[in-house]
Order: structure tokens, then C-alpha cells, then sequence
């Protein structure tokens, strides 16, 4: 039975007014999946509405805002060996979690699949997919990932599942990043252990974006944890190349020169957590920047 291979983890905070319709979807799915809602330490009802919506929805009151790190939690609480991401704005299309599992289960070196994400009531494509699926890695094809999607070096959380024992195995998602992202850090790390990610165009993940959301804050912790994520994993060659691309944006961009200031803040743990991948792994990622940087 499906339910018994993969799982739906949602993190929440303080979303109480769009909460219930991601959870109406999930729990219409066909594959039935386990939810397990984490919350971030909501001070409205979002807890109450989750534990009241569906007796088969396990629901996990942190009291603290983890950020993204509070999928760290649902993870461990999973009983199956996959697990599909959430987010209180998001929820999978019927079908999708079943043909994650297929893929999954035929490709034991994958341990990320990147869904094509349909955002707000017009399904427009979002455009992270649009390059994703440009990946110029697709020129460097893995014959034990044929037909498995597109290689990709990063994710957008909300539209990914993961096979659980590769994430934990990563350390899952740094509780330092927060929320907006968090994800690249996470990728280097599946990379670094050896795991494939890719993109799936046939598997399907539906986005509503709240507009309870904070734009210029969001782009400024964005920056930060970019900077983080290079600093940490990177040779010195892509940090001076990423530092200076970012600082250079930074003069004529608010939240984009708070968001290299945030950065600098974090330099004496950096410094000391500091664990750079391979250059066979930077090149990867250098030839998958690329697409970025042509236009």
C-alpha cells in the first residue's frame, strides 16, 4: 500500500487562514499518505484547526520556530521510507506521490525529486521549473539515472520528496537558515554523501503563495542563506566568484545589501563549520550556475 512508503510533511506558522485548503487536498489524495503537520510555534489557531480537520492528520506543536529545520522533525516521525514536502500554501497533485514512489524505488541513488510546480489558480508554470528543467547537467547524462528527470544541484522544498534516510543521513535542513533558502546547503550535503537530485516534469505539485508573506524580507534572508550555503560548501574559486556577484548587486539593492550584512554576521561559526565539497561536485554546480548567468 502506498501509504505505507511515503508521507506528507507540512511545516505551519500562524497560517491558520490557509492551512485548510492544503490539507483538504492532501487528505483527498488517492495514495492516502500520512500528514504530519509540524507547527513552528503558531500564537493563533492553526494548531487547533489542523488537530480538528482530520483525525488521521498527526499534528506536532514545536512551541519554537524551527523554520524550515521543522521538517527535520516530521521526517524523523515518518514511518516510511519516503516523504513529500509541504507547505501550508502547497499540496501535491493526485498521482504525483505515486509516480514519486515508482521513481524512487527504481532509481536507489536518487534521494530528490523536484516536482513541477503549478502556481495559484491559473497553473502557470513556476519559473525556477522553467530552469530546472534547462539544466545544462542534462548534457552530462548518469546511465544509472536515464529516464529518472533532469540532474539538478538545488530544490524548492515545498515541491519536493525525498528518500528519508538520505535526508537524515545530510543532517536535513540547517535550523540557522530559517525559512527562504534553506535549500541549496541541503543539496550540496546529498551531493557530498553521494546522491542524485533531479527534476520531474510528470510529477505534479500545486502552490498557492500566501500573501500573508514579508517580499523584501523574505529576498534578504534568500541572500543571506545563499551566501551561507557558499561559504560553508564551496572551494574558494566559486566563493569569490559568488561573494562578488552577490556584494555587487548589494549597492543598488535594499534588501539585497541587508541580506549580504545579515551574511558577514555569520562568519566566526561559518569559519569553524566550514566543510567545502569536492571539485568534481563544484564543477557540477558551476556548470548548472551557468544558465543563470548567460542571460
Amino acid at each position: 500500500m502506498l501509504h505505507d512508503r511515503i508521507s506528507v510533511v507540512m511545516i505551519t506558522r500562524n497560517r491558520a487562514r490557509d492551512i485548510r485548503t492544503a490539507l483538504q487536498y492532501l487528505v483527498e489524495l488517492p495514495e492516502k499518505p500520512h500528514i504530519i503537520v509540524v507547527d513552528n510555534g503558531s500564537t493563533d489557531h492553526t494548531v487547533e484547526l489542523a488537530r480538528h480537520f482530520d483525525r488521521a492528520i498527526e499534528v506536532v506543536p514545536l512551541g519554537q520556530n524551527l523554520g524550515g529545520a521543522g521538517r527535520n522533525v516530521g521526517v524523523r516521525l515518518a514511518q516510511t521510507p519516503y516523504v513529500a514536502f509541504s507547505d501550508d500554501d502547497s499540496w501535491w497533485a493526485p498521482g504525483a506521490l505515486a509516480r514519486a514512489v515508482q521513481r524512487l524505488d527504481a532509481f536507489p541513488r536518487l534521494s530528490l525529486i523536484a516536482a513541477r510546480m503549478l502556481v495559484g489558480p491559473d497553473h502557470e508554470l513556476d519559473p525556477i521549473c522553467r530552469v530546472m528543467a534547462m539544466s545544462p547537467l542534462a548534457a552530462y547524462p548518469d546511465k544509472e539515472l536515464d529516464g529518472a528527470g533532469v540532474p539538478i544541484i538545488s530544490f524548492v522544498a515545498c515541491g519536493a520528496i525525498v528518500r528519508a534516510d538520505a535526508f537524515l543521513q545530510a543532517g536535513g535542513f540547517d535550523r540557522r537558515f530559517g525559512v527562504g533558502g534553506e535549500e541549496e546547503l541541503l543539496a550540496l550535503d546529498l551531493m557530498r554523501n553521494g546522491w542524485q537530485l533531479v527534476y520531474a516534469d510528470d510529477i505534479v505539485a500545486h502552490h498557492y503563495p500566501s500573501a500573508n508573506r514579508n517580499v523584501p524580507r523574505r529576498k534578504r534572508r534568500q541572500v543571506r542563506n545563499a551566501l551561507w550555503s557558499v561559504w560553508l560548501r564551496r572551494p574558494a574559486r566559486s566563493v569569490f566568484a559568488s561573494t562578488w556577484r552577490i556584494a555587487s548587486r548589494s549597492f543598488s539593492d535594499e534588501a539585497c545589501g541587508l541580506g549580504f550584512i545579515d551574511a558577514l554576521a555569520g562568519l566566526p561559526w561559518i569559519l569553524r563549520d566550514r566543510r567545502p565539497v569536492s571539485p568534481s561536485i563544484d564543477r557540477r554546480v558551476r556548470i548548472a550556475e551557468s544558465i543563470f548567468y548567460s542571460r
